[in-house]
C-alpha cells in the first residue's frame, strides 16, 4: 500500500508557481556563475597581475573551501532558530555582488599603500586570499546555506527531482556563461600571452549579483519554518556530527556517504578535465567546440531525468547515470580522437549531473524539518570539502606517471594530465553501488 500510495503521489506532483520557477532558476545560474568566477578567475587573476605561486592559489582554495563549510554550518543554524530565510539571501547576495565588484580595485588599493612593486605584489596576493575568504563568506551564507534550505522547505517528495534537476545543470551551464563572456574580455599580449581586463570582467560580474539580490528583495516570499528554540547555538552546530544524529536520521546519513564517494569521484576527474582536453594531441585548443555541446546535452538530460527520482524513486533512478558516467569514463581513458573523446565526455558530463540530481533530490527528502538549515552544512562538508580535500590528489598521484604534479588541483610547467584519471574517477565511483547496496536493505 505504501509503495501504491507514493506512486499515486509521485503521479501528481506539488506545483509550483511561475515565480518559484524564476527565482529558482535566477538564484541558482547567478549563484553558480559566481562560484564559477572564483573557481576559475581568482586562480588565475592572482597570478597574472601579482605573479602569486602555486602554494599561494592552494593556500587560497584551501581557505575558501573551509570558509565555505563553516559558513553554511553557522548561517544555516541561524536561519533555523530565526525561522528565517529570505533576509540571509538577500542580504547575503548583496554583500557578495559588492565583495566581487572589490577585486576590481584590489590591484590600485595594493599599490596605492606598498611602497614598491614586489610590496604590492606580497600585497595584493594576502588582499586577494583575504578578499576570497570574504567573498565565500557572503556567497555561502547567500547560496549555500540559506538559498538551499529555501528550496528544501518549499519542496516536497513529489517535485524535488525536477527542481534538483535543474539546480544540479546550473554549475556546468555557468561555465558555459562564464568562459563565453570572458572571450570579450580577453587581452593579448604581444608575446602571445593570454589575459583579461580583470577589473571590467569582476565589476560586471558583480553588478549581476547585485541585481539579483534586489530582484530576491521583491519577488521571494519567505518559506518561515518553525523557528527552532531547544538546545544552545553551538550544541546546533555540532547536531549533525554527533552519534545520535546518525543514528536518528541513518538513511540521510547513508545517502550522504554515497554522494561523498561520488564526488571524490568528480573531484579526481574535474580539476584536470579541461587540461587534458587541451593537451594539443587531444583536442588542443579547439576544445570548447566539444566540451560546450557536452554540456548543454548533459544540462539538458538532467532537467528531463530529474522527474525520474520523483516518478520512481532514488534506488531506481541513480543507477542509470552512474553507468552513463562510468561508461564514459572508460570511453574516456581508451579514446584520444574527437568523436570518442565527444561520446564519453557528453556521458561522463550527463551521468555526472544526472547523479547529482538524484543525490541532491534524496538528500532533501531525507533532511529533519527542524534542522534543514543546519543540514546544508553538513551537505557541504560531506560532499565538497572532504572530496576537494581526497580527490585531486587521487588525479595527482595518478597522473605522476606521465608529468610533473604540484599544487592543489593547479598545475605547472611540464604537467600532463593522463587519461587514467578517468580510470580512476571510475573506480572510485564503483564504491557508491556498496552503499546503495546498503541502503536498499535499509529501505527494505
Amino acid at each position: 500500500m505504501a509503495d501504491k500510495s507514493k506512486a499515486v503521489r509521485a503521479a501528481r506532483p506539488t506545483a509550483l508557481s511561475g515565480k518559484v520557477w524564476f527565482l529558482i532558476v535566477m538564484l541558482s545560474l547567478t549563484g553558480q556563475i559566481a562560484w564559477a568566477v572564483e573557481n576559475n578567475f581568482f586562480n588565475l587573476f592572482i597570478q597574472d597581475v601579482f605573479g602569486a605561486s602555486l602554494s599561494d592559489v592552494a593556500l587560497m582554495v584551501s581557505a575558501s573551501a573551509i570558509t565555505a563549510t563553516a559558513t553554511t554550518l553557522l548561517a544555516g543554524v541561524w536561519s533555523d532558530r530565526v525561522g528565517r530565510r529570505k533576509v540571509f539571501v538577500v542580504v547575503g547576495t548583496l554583500l557578495w555582488g559588492l565583495s566581487i565588484c572589490a577585486f576590481a580595485v584590489l590591484q590600485n588599493i595594493s599599490q596605492a599603500l606598498a611602497r614598491d612593486a614586489a610590496a604590492a605584489a606580497a600585497l595584493g596576493i594576502t588582499l586577494t586570499i583575504a578578499f576570497d575568504c570574504i567573498m565565500t563568506f557572503f556567497g555561502s551564507l547567500a547560496n549555500d546555506s540559506a538559498f538551499n534550505a529555501w528550496m528544501t522547505d518549499i519542496t516536497d517528495d513529489t517535485n524535488r527531482g525536477r527542481v534538483e534537476g535543474v539546480n544540479s545543470s546550473m554549475p556546468l551551464l555557468s561555465m558555459l556563461v562564464v568562459f563565453g563572456g570572458a572571450m570579450f574580455l580577453m587581452v593579448v599580449g604581444p608575446d602571445g600571452s593570454v589575459t583579461y581586463d580583470y577589473p571590467l570582467f569582476f565589476t560586471i560580474i558583480g553588478a549581476i549579483v547585485l541585481v539579483v539580490g534586489v530582484l530576491s528583495a521583491v519577488l521571494m516570499e519567505d518559506s518561515r519554518p518553525e523557528p527552532r528554540r531547544e538546545g544552545g547555538y553551538l550544541s546546533e552546530v555540532l547536531y549533525g556530527f554527533k552519534p545520535a544524529a546518525m543514528r536518528e536520521n541513518r538513511m540521510l546519513y547513508l545517502v550522504l556517504a554515497s554522494y561523498c564517494i561520488f564526488a571524490i569521484a568528480m573531484q579526481v576527474i574535474m580539476p584536470y578535465y579541461v587540461l587534458y582536453l587541451r593537451l594539443p594531441y587531444i583536442l588542443g585548443e579547439n576544445y570548447v567546440f566539444v566540451m560546450a555541446p557536452c554540456i548543454v546535452i548533459a544540462a539538458v538530460f538532467t532537467i528531463v531525468y530529474g522527474r525520474s527520482v520523483d516518478k520512481r524513486g532514488f534506488l531506481r533512478s541513480v543507477v542509470l547515470p552512474l553507468v552513463l558516467f562510468l561508461v564514459g569514463c572508460a570511453l574516456l581513458t581508451v579514446l584520444a580522437n574527437a568523436p570518442g573523446v565527444f561520446v564519453g565526455s557528453m556521458l561522463m558530463l550527463s551521468g555526472y549531473l544526472g547523479s547529482v540530481a538524484c543525490f541532491g533530490a534524496e538528500i532533501r527528502n531525507n533532511t529533519p524539518s527542524g534542522h534543514v538549515g543546519l543540514y546544508q552544512g553538513v551537505r557541504i562538508f560531506m560532499v565538497v570539502l572532504v572530496p576537494m580535500l581526497i580527490g585531486p590528489w587521487i588525479g595527482s598521484a595518478i597522473s605522476a606517471s606521465s608529468g610533473a604534479v604540484v599544487g592543489f588541483g593547479v598545475v605547472g610547467d611540464g604537467f600532463t594530465p593522463s587519461s587514467l584519471i578517468f580510470a580512476g574517477g571510475a573506480v572510485v565511483a564503483l564504491f557508491t553501488f556498496i552503499v546503495l547496496a546498503v541502503i536498499r536493505r535499509q529501505k527494505k
